[in-house]
Formats: C-alpha cells, sequence, structure tokens
C-alpha cells in the first residue's frame, strides 16, 4: 500500500502543477471586432525579450491566432489614417520559473496608447522538463487564449 502512495502523490502533484492559471482580459469598453491590423513592437524602445528569441515564430503564429493581419513595426507609418484606427500594438512579456512559466500577450490600441486586451498562457512541468518545454507549453496556452478573445464565435 505505501508503495502505491508515493506514485500517486507524483502524479497528483504534475497534474496539479499543470492547471496552472491562463487567462485573458478585455477592457469592458473596447470593441475587439474592430480592429484589423497588429504590429508586433520590436524596435529602440521595446524588444522582444532575449529568452524569447528562439521562439519568436511561434509567437508571431499566436498572434496570427488572433485573425488580426500583421503589420512590420516598419510599415505602421504607410497604413492610412483610417487602418492605424484598426491597428493594435503587440507586446511580449515571459516570467520563467520553477513553479511555472508565463507569458503573456497585450495589446494595445495604436492611437490612444490604450491597453484593450491581454492574453496570458501558463504551464508547468514543475521542474521536471526542461523550461523550454514550459515554454512551450506556455506559448500554446497564450496562442489558445489570443485565438478565444479574438475569436469568440469558435
Amino acid at each position: 500500500m505505501k508503495k502505491l502512495i508515493l506514485p500517486f502523490l507524483i502524479v497528483a502533484a504534475f497534474l496539479f502543477g499543470s492547471c496552472t492559471a491562463t487567462k485573458s482580459t478585455v477592457s469592458n469598453n473596447v470593441n475587439l471586432a474592430r480592429y484589423e491590423y497588429a504590429s508586433i513592437i520590436n524596435n529602440d524602445t521595446y524588444r522582444i525579450p532575449p529568452e524569447l528569441m528562439e521562439y519568436q515564430i511561434q509567437l508571431y503564429d499566436a498572434v496570427e491566432e488572433s485573425k488580426l493581419q500583421l503589420v512590420s513595426d516598419a510599415r505602421i507609418y504607410d497604413l492610412t489614417p483610417s487602418q492605424q484606427e484598426r491597428l493594435l500594438l503587440v507586446k511580449y512579456g515571459v516570467n520563467v520559473q520553477t513553479e511555472e512559466t508565463v507569458v503573456i500577450v497585450s495589446f494595445i490600441d495604436y492611437l490612444t496608447g490604450r491597453p484593450v486586451a491581454s492574453c496570458q498562457g501558463a504551464y508547468s512541468s514543475l521542474g521536471v522538463a526542461s523550461a523550454s518545454h514550459d515554454i512551450n507549453g506556455a506559448i500554446r496556452r497564450v496562442a489558445k487564449q489570443i485565438s478565444d478573445t479574438f475569436n469568440p464565435q469558435k
């Protein structure tokens, strides 16, 4: 009987740790359907965090889950004023710890600078797997949050 308790506790801890907080927050005063474009900020003022560089492709794919058309930050000024009104700037954040890895993607109205939505994906293997495994899991979860937030009819 005692031999079964330890494996059970390990499995229970693993399952509990894998169920970390994944969520989205959307401003009450914003209609996300009005936005058509997104530009991931990667300039002199804000760069994608170095720890995410190898995951950059996955992060861009995650933003594409929003169905927003990606626009290079260097091409924002090529958009018409009407298109700029429908543009969201995108920022990433990551927090890698042994307990859990959290990736946050924030969407900011281009004209007002107001944050309108934030999607968070969290994942944990409780240190059993590598940090890259946890980052991949967190990115998958944030991609789902982005898709669900911008495509609620799904």
